[in-house]
C-alpha cells in the first residue's frame, strides 16, 4: 500500500534584494529577519558587505543576502561593490528588485532592470515597491504600473518595512520560489557574519549620521581587537579605527573639541551592546588613509 506523507514540505534557499542606493533594501532585510543585521542610513552607498540575514519559519528557512546598491562605478571601490552584486545574483534562488514608492523610476532603475533581465530566465525576479508608508495609495498604484513597464516580473508587491505592510506577504512570495530542502543554519542564528564585521558596520552607521553628503564614501571602519576585560565577564573591550581619506575629513568626524566623535562612540556603543548583550567599552580613533577608495593595497587592508 502506497503511503502518502502528511509532512508539509520544507523549503530552504537564498534570496537577495537589489536596487539603486537608498531603495530600502537593508531596512527590508532587517524587517524580514526581525533584528538588525544590516546597517541603514539616509545616505546612499551605505551597504558594502553582502550581509546575510536568516528568516526562520516552520515551513522554510530563507537566507537573505543584503547587497550594495548597483551603480555606475567611479572608483575601484565602486567597481568592487558592483562585482559583489553580480556574484550574489549568480548564487541566489530568487531576487527582489526594490524601487521606492516616493521617487520616480529613473535611469538607475532601468540600468539595474537591464542587468536583471539577463538572469530572469533562470532566476525569478520579484518587483518590490518599498517605502509605501511615505505616499498615498494612488501613488503606490502608479509606481506599480510604472515598474511593470520596466521588465517582466514573476510577481509585483508593495511593502513598507516601517509599518510592516505586506512584509509577511513578500516573505511568502520569496519562500514559494525556494527549492525543497532542510535547514541550512541552526535555529536562532540571525546572520553568518562574524561579530567583528557587524560591530564595524554599526560604528560606520553611527559615523554616517549627520555628516556632509560627500563623506559616506570616504569612511571605513576596522575592529582591531574585541575581547573580554580581564577579570570581568560582563564587559567587552572593543578597539576600532575609523578611516577617512583626507585630514579635513578627520576634522569633520572629530567635531568641535572632539564632541562629534564622542557622540558617534556613544551611539555606536548602545547599538553594539544591544547586538552582543554585554556592556561595552569602545575605544575609537580616526586615521587618514589617503585616497583609499582608489588604492588596491589599501582596499585589501580595509577588507574590500
Amino acid at each position: 500500500m502506497l503511503r502518502v506523507s502528511t509532512q508539509p514540505e520544507h523549503r530552504s534557499g537564498f534570496a537577495c534584494f537589489v536596487g539603486r542606493p537608498n531603495a530600502g533594501k537593508s531596512t527590508l532585510t532587517n524587517a524580514l529577519v526581525g533584528s538588525k543585521v544590516a546597517i541603514t542610513s539616509s545616505k546612499p552607498q551605505t551597504t558594502r558587505h553582502a550581509i546575510r540575514g536568516i528568516v526562520h519559519r516552520q515551513d522554510a528557512q530563507l537566507i537573505l543576502i543584503d547587497t550594495p546598491g548597483l551603480h555606475r562605478p567611479r572608483t575601484l571601490l565602486g567597481q568592487r561593490l558592483n562585482d559583489v552584486v553580480h556574484a550574489t545574483w549568480s548564487e541566489v534562488d530568487v531576487v527582489g528588485f526594490c524601487v521606492p514608492a516616493d521617487e520616480k523610476i529613473g535611469p538607475g532603475d532601468r540600468y539595474i532592470a537591464a542587468e536583471l533581465a539577463k538572469i530572469a530566465k533562470r532566476t525569478p525576479v520579484i518587483g518590490v515597491v518599498t517605502k509605501t508608508d511615505l505616499v498615498g495609495p494612488e501613488r503606490v498604484a502608479e509606481q506599480l504600473m510604472a515598474l511593470q513597464d520596466v521588465m517582466e516580473f514573476a510577481e509585483l508587491v508593495p511593502v513598507s518595512a516601517v509599518d510592516g505592510y505586506q512584509v509577511a506577504t513578500l516573505a511568502d512570495l520569496l519562500v514559494q520560489r525556494l527549492p525543497e530542502g532542510p535547514q541550512l543554519y541552526p535555529d536562532g542564528d540571525l546572520t553568518d557574519e562574524p561579530e567583528q564585521t557587524l560591530v564595524a558596520e554599526l560604528i560606520r552607521e553611527a559615523a554616517l549620521e549627520g555628516v556632509r553628503d560627500e563623506l559616506p564614501h570616504s569612511i571605513a571602519v576596522t575592529v582591531e581587537e574585541m575581547l573580554p576585560r580581564e577579570g570581568r565577564d560582563d564587559l567587552l573591550d572593543v578597539y576600532a579605527f575609523l578611516y577617512v581619506e583626507r585630514p579635513s575629513q578627520k576634522g569633520i568626524i572629530l567635531g568641535h573639541k572632539g564632541e562629534r566623535l564622542k557622540d558617534v562612540g556613544a551611539r555606536a556603543r548602545a547599538q553594539i551592546e544591544a547586538l552582543l548583550g554585554s556592556k561595552v567599552y569602545l575605544d575609537l580613533h580616526i586615521k587618514v588613509a589617503k585616497d583609499w577608495q582608489r588604492d588596491p593595497k589599501q582596499l585589501r587592508r580595509l577588507g574590500f
